[in-house]
């Protein structure tokens, strides 16, 4: 069919289910249908849902089709009817549906193509993790693997791709109430797929998929317009630092025009190798320092060609704006060389180029000679001066001859000589002296204006002047050289402090050492090898396709016997090993640091288990006295011979006796759990445990089961657990739940207040022990596990503050985790997740 009579796609993106796709497609189905548009819907999913039910309800539906398949029947669109009712719009949501075995095509997406062209317009929805290229991405955050994706080149080619938006705190709230999902799936929903954590992923995954379909549909009107002139939509600023006095003015006057055009700032330092001095380390940690107070990011780079590098980095951050300082060179300087400003903006493309002046601009360096390396403009005038010189002295001798002496035409020539070499090196050098022996030769010694030799001194003054510029040259030379190596040693030097500083300053020393040296050295991807019973291990890397073994490296740069440093990239010149392999030796003392790190805190903790068990004995003194100063009155009453009691007062105290021995029992069986706790002694027989066994067993001695509600499935797989330590786990949290969880009053609804639920997340399997009381203090989730802490120490409950910290320590001694969160709609929700034990 005519690609002009294609019909045109409309996708309602979202990042979650229950952001409201579907409600927003068929808000535009009515919106259109009441423009006289003829509206037909194919297919919508309601869930069950009210609200999207009635929106259904105002519009024509197609019955749709009935597919077999193993004996039962399936609901399906029905394509040819939707075909032969030819309606202007068709509505079909989940694009990516797969359909049942037997049907027209294997996916949904399919069927809408055939819509499209057909010429019907088509209104749908699909979820970010049903992308096919962000699906695996998905799964790795969720942890839940989608089957049902979409090509994203299907989605792409739609004409509008419209993002329906919601906070992650929002979706949950409707959850809550819900609008999404039946009650009994709403704690597994809230506490598994729709995280916080999740939810804010899946949002910035949608949000970051829909501005590049952004810049893909930029791209095609560019295409079909014939545009190729370049149009930067998104702006980034880099600013490039000598590391001179004027640093400063340019980052400040850069973070200006980054945050005039809302951009990202980028500060690049070009460490060159090429003989220059670079500056201080202290300039340039005060450079960076400058940096960050601005809010900008510090980059260095190292090349001998400052231009090249400039741009190179620019554009692989995809800058848009550069801007430099205008040249301290004098005007004679920039005779001969340009620099770099002008390369830069000569070679830089569609990236706009500022060009910043400063009060250093005016103060033009002097030219040192032989303190610079022999460059390609030095050569050329030591050539144009090995031309001249020569001349010039002729001319004078021939203008004062008669007045001066041979020997000082002589020395003339030898002073040229001196001053090519110096400028231009040994080239020139011997040029020069092969012309000014000549021009002696010619205009200056008998027979004048011949080239004959016919006296030895002739001869000896050729060779003299030979000799002199060659050894002149070669001093030079070697001059430059020293000052080359000079400067690549400053280079290094300024690599080391650099690498020094990330290793002791940097909360993650090792990841941002490799990230360093793979930004210094223009490389793909830095990994830190280690060889352990003889297979090797990456440790750390940065970039993308680390290496796995030292063989599949670029570079190999050995630390130790067992530690290599792998780069991926490029082969690095001589000259560059040595800062590499000091990076490696930085590397090894940033992963030495990390595990003696991991060994402090080890040591703290310790510390801390010694300071616990000191702070047991103080804590407990009043609780243990008070059920036993109960127990003693109660008994000293019913032994008093003179007291006459009677039935109800004996029960009473005997009551009594009975809860004082039951809260002291619980009491001592958590001080000696925190204790065991304490001192590292808790050796749990890990074995396969199924929730509902456990939590049975832990309901055996609460009385009040009329205030639980209990769903924990038999057919959840079972955890690795000790039957003993999680029945105490889920006994304690339990019971402070009905501590402190129950509502005061009581709901006039009649229902359990404390829910217990149980479901999977990933490879593990989490219950939950959920209440609707008042909840915890804004910012308390991480203290509630905390020893002797009772809701902030606000209320007058019975008890020491250890239950819950005994049942995180036992959850966490069987590889479980213990954690807080709040309730949607108020209370406090225990989660206690263990992984799930091998088939």
């Amino acid at each position: 069919m005519d690609e002009r009579n294609r019909g045109e796609l409309r996708i309602y993106l979202g990042a979650a289910p229950g952001v409201g796709k579907t409600f927003a497609m068929l808000g535009e189905a009515h919106r259109r249908r009441e423009r006289g548009t003829d509206v037909v819907v194919g297919l919508v999913e309601t869930h069950g849902r009210e609200k999207t039910a009635q929106l259904v309800a105002g519009l024509e539906v197609l019955p749709r089709a009935q597919v077999r398949h193993r004996g039962r029947e399936f609901a399906e669109m029905d394509v040819d009817a939707l075909l032969a009712r030819a309606p202007e719009v068709a509505v079909v949501d989940e694009l990516a549906h797969t359909n049942v075995p037997g049907s027209r095509n294997a996916k949904r997406w399919q069927d809408v193509e055939e819509l499209l062209a057909a010429g019907i317009d088509v209104l749908s929805t699909v979820n970010v993790q049903h992308l096919e290229s962000l699906n695996d991405v998905v799964a790795r955050i969720t942890g839940v693997e989608q089957q049902e994706t979409v090509p994203d080149a299907v989605v792409r080619r739609a004409e509008q791709v419209e993002l329906v938006d919601l906070t992650p705190e929002a979706l949950r709230r409707r959850l809550a109430h819900g609008n999404v999902y039946a009650a009994h799936k709403i704690d597994a929903a809230l506490g598994n797929y729709f995280r916080v954590g999740n939810l804010t992923a899946l949002r910035e995954l949608a949000l970051l998929w829909v501005a590049d379909q952004v810049d893909v549909a930029l791209q095609r009107y560019r295409a079909e317009q014939r545009i190729t002139d370049t149009w930067e939509a998104r702006e980034r600023v880099v600013v490039s630092i000598t590391g001179g006095p004027e640093s400063e003015t340019l980052i400040r006057r850069a973070r200006r025009i980054a945050v005039r055009a809302g951009a990202e700032l980028m500060v690049v330092h070009v460490m060159r190798g090429d003989g220059l001095a670079g500056p201080s380390p202290e300039s340039v940690a005060r450079f960076r320092k400058t940096t960050e107070d601005v809010g900008a990011t510090f980059h260095s780079v190292v090349g001998d060609d400052v231009p090249s590098a400039l741009l190179d980095f620019a554009r692989g951050v995809n800058a848009t704006q550069l801007v430099l300082g205008t040249s301290r060179r004098s005007r004679v300087a920039r005779a001969f060389d340009e620099g770099i400003g002008s390369a830069v903006v000569r070679e830089s493309g569609s990236i706009d180029v500022h060009m910043v002046t400063h009060d250093q601009a005016r103060r033009a360096r002097r030219w040192k000679v032989g303190t610079n390396a022999l460059s390609g403009s030095r050569r050329l005038l030591g050539w144009a001066l090995a031309l001249v010189l020569p001349f010039a002295v002729t001319g004078i001798g021939l203008l004062t001859r008669g007045e001066v002496a041979f020997s000082t035409d002589l020395i003339g020539f030898f002073l040229a000589t001196v001053v090519v070499a110096l400028v231009g090196g040994l080239g020139p050098a011997v040029g020069a002296a092969l012309l000014g022996a000549g021009l002696l030769n010619f205009f200056f010694t008998e027979p004048y204006y011949s080239l004959s030799v016919n006296t030895p001194e002739n001869l000896v003054t050729l060779i003299a002047m030979l000799i002199v510029a060659v050894l002149v040259a070669l001093v030079v030379d070697r001059a430059a050289r020293l000052a080359e190596q000079g400067a690549r040693t400053r280079t290094e030097a300024e690599l080391l402090a650099s690498y020094a500083r990330t290793v002791l300053t940097s909360p993650h020393p090792l990841e941002r050492l490799l990230e360093e040296v793979r930004e210094n050295f223009s490389l793909e991807s830095v990994a830190l090898l280690e060889r352990s019973g003889g297979a090797w291990s990456r440790v750390a890397c940065v970039g993308p396709r680390p290496c796995d073994q030292p063989e599949d490296a670029d570079v190999n740069v050995p630390v130790t016997a067992d530690v290599q440093l792998a780069l991926r990239g490029r082969a690095l010149p001589a000259s560059d090993q040595r800062a590499v392999e000091a990076a490696a030796g930085q590397a090894l003392v940033a992963l030495r640091q990390q595990r003696m790190a991991t060994e402090t805190e080890q040591a703290r903790r310790r510390a801390e288990t010694t300071e616990l068990r000191t702070a047991l004995l103080s804590a407990v003194g009043h609780d243990l006295r008070t059920p036993l100063t109960s127990i003693k009155a109660a008994v000293g009453s019913l032994r008093t011979p003179d007291l006459v009691l009677s039935e109800q007062d004996t029960a009473d105290l005997l009551e009594t006796v009975e809860i004082s021995a039951d809260r002291l029992t619980g009491l001592i069986d958590n001080l000696l759990d925190s204790s065991r706790l304490a001192t590292g002694a808790v050796a749990p027989q890990l074995r396969a445990v199924t929730y509902d066994e456990a939590v049975a067993r832990a309901l055996a001695g609460i009385d009040e089961r009329d205030l639980l509600a209990v769903d924990v499935p038999e057919h959840l797989p079972p955890v690795v657990a000790d039957i003993g330590l999680l029945e105490r786990v889920v006994a304690n949290v339990i019971d402070n739940a009905l501590r402190h969880g129950r509502l005061t009053p009581r709901r006039e609804v009649d229902e359990p207040e404390i829910a217990i639920r149980a479901s999977t997340y990933r490879d593990r399997v989490e219950l939950r022990v959920v209440d609707h009381g008042r909840g915890l203090p804004k910012n308390t989730a991480t203290t509630v596990f905390a020893p002797f802490q009772r809701l902030g120490d606000r209320d007058n409950t019975p008890g020491t503050g250890l239950g819950l910290s005994v049942a995180k320590g036992f959850t966490e001694a069987m590889t479980g985790t213990l954690t807080a969160e709040d309730t949607p709609g108020g209370g406090l929700t225990i989660v206690i997740s263990l992984p799930v034990a091998p088939q």
